[in-house]
């Protein structure tokens, strides 16, 4: 008998390495992934790049006039079977993930009328379920009745250290791990002190404490919870 599709929501803090293993996942089991973490750098980007961000005061006005001419879309590399985030077009995968982009999305993810736009579009994407979504509120309010909801959590040293080896990996020579920790916490409380659907984890989400964990651990934990659930339906 073919197995049911379900909804996997998988929330957490920056940097907890949610968006690896839920492309890990997804290309295990079958299911598309959308990184919608990718969509808020997206917007971000556009906001530096049209002059709409002015220290850490956005030009919502101009923004929300903007926001229908900003199409977000996923494609996959041709060769390395990657996921690519197209803004209006253009791969800008490498751009939204640099520490410019890093320092300012948690603002713009924090404006009520670009999260209401981008919730709707997810939402749509996964109108179909089999889908993995990873985000800060995936299965609180994007897919509050997603069937498998995963919080993924670590100390902000370990994520920011994770990050610091991620961008010397990229080439990045000028960033330190001191900023790069500063940029996590900060990042932290804005998301989780928003007014509009704030980080947190859902009643009936499992958490994932993955500081210790290696990636094959982790994403054998993610593949059995899979399993597990989907035994049920």
């Amino acid at each position: 008998m073919e197995k049911k599709l379900i909804t996997i929501a998988i929330d957490g803090f920056s940097s907890s390495g949610k968006s690896t293993m839920a492309k890990v996942l997804a290309k295990n089991i079958g299911y598309a992934y959308i990184d919608t973490g990718a969509m808020y750098r997206a917007v971000t980007l556009y906001c530096l790049n049209n002059n709409l961000i002015d220290g850490d005061t956005v030009d919502t006005q101009a923004l929300e006039k903007a926001m229908p001419t900003i199409a977000i879309t996923f494609s996959v590399d041709p060769t390395t079977g990657a996921s690519l985030t197209m803004l209006n077009g253009v791969n800008v995968e490498q751009e939204i993930r640099d520490m410019r982009v890093s320092g300012k999305v948690s603002i713009v993810a924090a404006i009520p009328f670009v999260r209401r736009a981008l919730v709707e579009q997810q939402q749509k994407m996964g109108q179909s379920k089999g889908i993995v979504m990873d985000g800060r509120d995936i299965g609180t309010v994007v897919f509050p009745n997603a069937e498998m909801k995963v919080y993924v959590d670590a100390s902000a040293e370990t994520r920011a250290q994770r990050r610091f080896d991620e961008l010397k990996a990229k080439g990045d020579t000028s960033t330190t791990y001191e900023e790069v920790l500063e940029n996590v916490k900060y990042r932290d409380h804005l998301d989780q002190t928003r007014e509009e659907s704030p980080l947190r984890k859902a009643d009936d989400a499992i958490t994932l404490d993955n500081s210790t964990m290696t990636r094959d651990e982790q994403n054998q934990w993610l593949l059995d919870l899979y399993n597990s659930i989907v035994a049920q339906q």
